[in-house]
């Protein structure tokens, strides 16, 4: 657990000049448990999970799902021309025109209304067409069969690159008859029900592929996507020979890992707190995601919460009482940590706006406790990480493997040093892989666009290989003519 004994050392050196030196000692800054030894066998934890998804019987009851994308080759450059795409993972959404070689894109965002997002799927499959087909008008696009990228933020069964189950709604969409639905005939039959637009090939897009592609267009090298948000989870390059699921040996598709499982078979109980237990428990989906849980934007404001909660309740800060906002869940918030890290001066205005009663040495605990939690949060991430880049070198057989990683994520872009603790946590524990890391600018935009673009080039290589050894059967029947 987080080491609480080492704060009452801090409480007795009282108001002395070197509280915060004497507050900086290795007990709090880092989770006991989290050494390079653990964050190893977390890693080596996760590789056991990454074959289990991949394989052709296990992967039913594998918490890390290794979906299959159906994407085959990251962007080499060559990508040209205008796309659509469509961004769907909240009660807004976007509509884009991305003209790929000039980086420059229309954006326009629609609202969803509540009673919509608890509606008919028919309902709002017509919505999102209407809005589609007013922006086409609006940018004298009508006329053009434009190609589209369609990143939907939902759990989903990928049978193909344009043929997508529904598996459940979340984040508050509960629209009927949609559940067991390929979304992408949705689309298109509510498209054909206007009738007076026309759209071309459609793939579909899980973020943290778009994340991967989007910067797969700046840096070719590019073969891992994560985000580290309000969730978090990751995707790689994986060898298609080694995706059991999926016919085929040659080459290679991006999986899409849904790392935040991991732990949901209980792989991972040694390593939570009592605080985590409490997250997991007081959560929508309990016993679901638990990775995640230790890990996002969504739950490090509670996990911090609980843990001042606990050590206020012991009587370690703010005299031992605990305001009606700290004894509330949800209220600590997760953007609180950024900026308290960031300086004293935010943590003693963040305690007071929680009513808190509060002294110098609290304040100072307070920013140490959510240092702990963040740099937990960082370890953990590069623990996983180092799990995928070392998976690609060994596939590969290198000695050395050289990639980029695109990332995206507000506790990734916004925390002052978890960048930084990720990246370093991450060559400790990869040492044979040099790791340049690239902020993706708009994966569900850029990214849907290049996964559209890249499936487009290899359609096209693959109709000129048809076509070429239709030629070369057409030679050899002559050449056979000619000998007889």
């Amino acid at each position: 657990e987080v080491c609480v004994p080492s704060v009452e050392q801090v409480r007795r050196s009282g108001e002395n000049e070197n509280r915060t030196q004497r507050l900086d000692c290795k007990q709090i800054k880092a989770l006991r448990f989290l050494s390079p030894e653990t964050l190893q066998e977390v890693s080596a934890r996760l590789r056991k999970d990454l074959l289990r998804g991949l394989g052709k019987h296990s992967h039913h009851k594998a918490p890390v799902k290794m979906l299959p994308t159906f994407v085959r080759a990251t962007p080499d450059g060559t990508e040209k021309g205008d796309f659509l795409a469509l961004d769907l993972g909240g009660t807004n959404f976007r509509v884009l025109h991305v003209r790929v070689e000039e980086e420059a894109q229309k954006v326009q965002i629609c609202a969803i209304p509540q009673e919509m997002m608890l509606g008919t799927g028919e309902q709002l499959f017509d919505h999102i067409a209407t809005c589609l087909g007013d922006f086409l008008e609006s940018h004298n696009l009508k006329g053009q069969t434009l190609p589209l990228g369609f990143t939907f933020s939902f759990p989903c069964e990928q049978l193909e690159i344009d043929k997508s189950i529904l598996i459940r709604w979340t984040k508050g969409f509960n629209c009927s008859g949609v559940e067991g639905k390929d979304v992408v005939q949705l689309l298109k039959e509510a498209i054909h029900r206007r009738g007076d637009y026309h759209i071309g090939s459609v793939a579909m897009v899980n973020d943290t592929v778009g994340t991967m592609m989007s910067c797969g267009y700046k840096d070719q090298s590019c073969e891992i996507g994560m985000i580290i948000g309000t969730g978090t989870n990751a995707c790689y390059m994986e060898e298609i020979k080694n995706v059991k699921r999926i016919e085929g040996k040659d080459g290679r598709m991006c999986i899409n890992t849904e790392w935040g499982g991991f732990g949901d078979d209980g792989c991972l109980d040694d390593i939570l707190t009592e605080f985590d237990v409490e997250v997991d428990k007081t959560s929508i989906n309990p016993g679901v995601h638990i990775f995640e849980k230790m890990i996002s934007g969504m739950y490090l404001g509670e996990i911090v919460r609980l843990v001042l909660v606990k050590m206020t309740k012991d009587k370690l800060l703010f005299k031992g009482q605990i305001s009606e906002a700290l004894g509330t869940p949800g209220r600590f918030e997760t953007k609180f940590i950024s900026e308290i890290e960031d300086g004293l001066e935010n943590a003693k205005k963040i305690l007071t706006e929680l009513g808190l009663d509060w002294d110098l040495v609290d304040a100072s605990v307070v920013r140490l406790v959510c240092d702990t939690i963040s740099s937990r949060s960082a370890y953990l991430c590069a623990a996983a990480l180092a799990t995928l880049v070392n998976r690609i070198r060994n596939n590969r057989k290198l000695g050395h493997l050289k990639t980029t990683v695109g990332v995206d994520g507000t506790v990734y872009r916004k925390h002052p040093t978890f960048s930084s603790k990720l990246q370093k946590a991450v060559r400790l524990l990869a040492p044979q892989c040099d790791i340049t890391f690239l902020v993706s600018e708009d994966g569900s935009g850029t990214g849907a666009a290049m996964v559209t673009a890249v499936a487009q080039r290899l359609a096209h290589q693959s109709r000129l290989l048809e076509e070429s050894d239709g030629e070369d059967n057409e030679e050899e029947e002559e050449e056979e003519e000619e000998g007889q």
